[in-house]
């Protein structure tokens, strides 16, 4: 395994370590799971510069990484509905989005087209992390953060779609 996973594997194991800081009673709980999420969420961008600049891209890492991204999203905003800080309506956009995007993706690559992440996906995975440390840390506004994550959310979700309908305007084989 190269340093670029093990930074992904990394990100991953801080999942169980962010959701106990959060869920179990303890003296700052919320503060650590903040901190530990802060970490997991930085690390992202730092595996796919190592891997891009160390020539280390592998398929395992390809697999991994949005994985990666995708189960700490879904941890804290689970973890959040537990809590009662979050809506389940919000969580449900952001994470039926994710679903969305990653069966698009599979749908487009099996018709040979690549869709790339966009900086309208980077500004979405960037709002979500700020919308939800907000609300970690009680952040007065944390709310008003959370829906303007949701709206860049769909707005990003929307544009993959648009990049990704030629896909769509063909009947493919027997008229499926």
């Amino acid at each position: 395994m190269n340093l670029p996973t093990m930074v992904t594997t990394a990100r991953i194991m801080l999942i169980p370590v962010f959701m106990v800081f959060l869920l179990v009673n303890i003296k700052y709980g919320a503060l650590l799971a903040a901190a530990v999420f802060i970490l997991a969420a930085a690390t992202d961008g730092l595996d796919g510069y190592l891997a891009r600049s160390r020539n280390e891209v592998t398929r395992l890492g390809i697999l991994l990484d949005p994985l990666a991204d995708k189960l700490l999203i879904t941890a804290a905003l689970v973890s959040l509905i537990q809590l009662d800080r979050v809506s389940a309506w919000v969580a449900m956009l952001i994470l039926g989005r994710e679903f969305a995007i990653t069966g698009l993706r599979l749908v487009a690559a099996a018709e040979g087209m690549v869709l790339s992440a966009s900086k309208l996906g980077k500004l979405k995975t960037i709002s979500q992390i700020v919308a939800i440390v907000a609300v970690l840390i009680d952040f007065p506004g944390n709310q008003a953060l959370l829906w303007l994550a949701v709206a860049i959310t769909v707005w990003s979700g929307i544009d993959y779609f648009a990049k990704a309908a030629p896909v769509f305007q063909e009947p493919r084989g027997s008229g499926n």
